[in-house]
This record gives structure tokens, sequence and C-alpha cells, in this order.
């Protein structure tokens, strides 16, 4: 990295804080984030030695040992690399509450969070494509596992992921409670595209974390993933003056914005429309009553 601009990272942001050729900029801004704390913490619960850290990042130890101690700071390429060796995010190790915290902590109950009663677009979709054969899903952001679980448990081939530990170790009790075969894993919404093809992939609830310059990016992978006559189902919260924040939201949902009237529609404006509607609802998650605003849509890839 060339030392001469500072930068400082911010989920899917990097802003310059100044030309510095010693960086003091972004020294002070580490410092008041207290990384090397957050480093030195993490490694610990891993049960990490500075040495074998050092080995998974192709450093030296002793720049492990300069992190922690405050007398250097990582390059703002190492923070993905370090993130994911003590397997957690670039917003933790900059000390802020992150997304995957927050849920971590909205799951850590007995009860599941969404309850258990599948997404009525879980029925829509199987109008669609009725599982008279295993169809390959793909559930991205699920949760506690709902969604995935039912649609496993009619007979379709899951694939499932969240950002979540505790989520995804929830949803593996409920695929096991069920009898359900799914697969589970843990990745990032920001990283994670897919590698094979799906006959269905399906996002509720969650795509209001993409930022507005990566969405059409996102969409295009998916439909890319999608085999001939495949669907996706998705929604997303729409941005409307009359609806208030969730009470439930995280501080991180706040610097997300919601997605405008109509945009999904237009990055499927190719494929065949089953259903494209937009509604205000109530939602009662968290125990705290108040209103949404969401569009929903299911288009079908269909070949010239």
């Amino acid at each position: 990295m060339e030392m001469d601009e500072c930068l400082y990272y911010d989920r899917g942001k990097s802003y310059k804080l100044g030309i510095a050729g010693n960086c003091s900029d972004r020294e002070e801004i580490m410092d008041q984030l207290k990384t090397g704390e957050v480093i030195y913490k993490r490694r610990r619960e891993l049960e990490l030695t500075q040495n074998q850290l050092a080995k998974l990042l192709n450093i030296s130890f002793q720049a492990v040992s300069k992190w922690e101690n405050g007398t250097a700071y990582p390059d703002i390429e190492m923070l993905p690399k370090l993130a994911a060796a003590l397997h957690t995010t670039v917003d933790a190790l900059l000390g802020y509450e992150s997304v995957v915290t927050d849920y971590d902590k909205r799951y850590n109950t007995e009860e599941y969070y969404w309850g258990l009663t599948p997404n009525r677009i879980c029925y829509d979709i199987m109008k669609i494509l009725p599982p008279v054969k295993p169809y390959r899903v793909l559930d991205i952001g699920c949760g506690e596992g709902k969604d995935a679980v039912f649609f496993a448990k009619c007979g379709y081939a899951v694939t499932a992921f969240d950002i979540s530990e505790q989520g995804i170790e929830k949803a593996k009790k409920l695929a096991e409670y069920n009898k359900a075969e799914v697969s589970f894993f843990k990745a990032d919404l920001f990283d994670y595209r897919p590698e094979g093809e799906y006959d269905i992939i399906f996002s509720s609830g969650v795509l209001h974390f993409m930022q507005e310059n990566r969405r059409k990016e996102l969409c295009d992978s998916l439909k890319a993933h999608t085999a001939d006559g495949g669907i996706n189902a998705m929604n997303v919260f729409v941005k409307k003056p009359f609806i208030k924040r969730a009470p439930d939201s995280t501080r991180d949902e706040s610097k997300r914005h919601p997605w405008y009237s109509g945009e999904l529609f237009g990055y499927y404006h190719d494929w065949l429309f089953h259903i494209c509607r937009e509604e205000v609802f109530d939602c009662n998650s968290g125990g705290k009553p108040h209103k949404h605003c969401m569009d929903t849509l299911i288009a079908q890839k269909v070949g010239e």
C-alpha cells in the first residue's frame, strides 16, 4: 500500500483522511477505535498465539505484537484478511457494533426471533415451481432457518447461509428437529457470490443491507447463476417518507438505505414477472409494533 494517502475503512467505502507521509490521521483514528485491543481480545478468544496469527496472515509476529500494543496499525488491504483469520468482521475490528453482533444477540434465545411460520412468498414459489423434483434452492440470509427448513421438508434441495453464527446454529437445530436436510453455512452477503447454478434463489428481508451502488452487480450475479426456467424470489424494504425506522433496527441498519420503489423490478426487466407488488404492512418483530413498506418480486428466467 502506498503510504502517502491515509484511508479509513467503513463497510464498502474508503475515505481519504488527508495526505500525510506518516499517516498520523489514520493512526489517530485507529487509536480512538482501540483496534489493537480488539485484535488482542479476539486472538485470545480463539486461543491463537501471536506467531500462529502471523503465519495465517503471512506476516511477522512482531507486526501482530505492534498492532496489539498500539505502536503500529494494519494497512487497509490487511483488514479483510485479518477479520477472516479472527472469524469476525472489519466493522468489529474497528470497534463498531456490527450487524452480525446485533443479530447474534437477537438469536441468542430459546425462542425463534422471527417465529416458525414460513414467509408467504415460500407458498408463491411452490405454486410456480412445485417440488416435482428436488429443485436446487439458495436461501440468502436465512436467519434462523425457518424458510430453508420449510423448503427442505417439501422436497427441495436447499443450500442456505447467514452472517450470524448464532442464527446458523439454531437453523441446524431446527433442521435436525424436523428431520430435514439443509446445507447451512456462514457467509457475508457483501462477499458471497454463487458458484454453482440454482433453480430457485430466494431472499427475504436481507437485501436492504446492500449498498445502492452494488445492487445491480448483485442481481446480475444471481441472474447469471440461475438455471433456465428458474426463478429469483425476493423482497426488499422500500424507502417511504411516511414510515419511520423500525424500533428494533440496529445502529448499523440506520446507515443502510432502503431500496426505492420499483428499483428491484428494474434489475429484472428482461425476465418474466409472476409476482410484482408493493405493500405497506404491520410488523411486530421484537415485540414492538411498527410498519414497513416492501417490494416483492418473483421473476423467471425464460430462454429465447
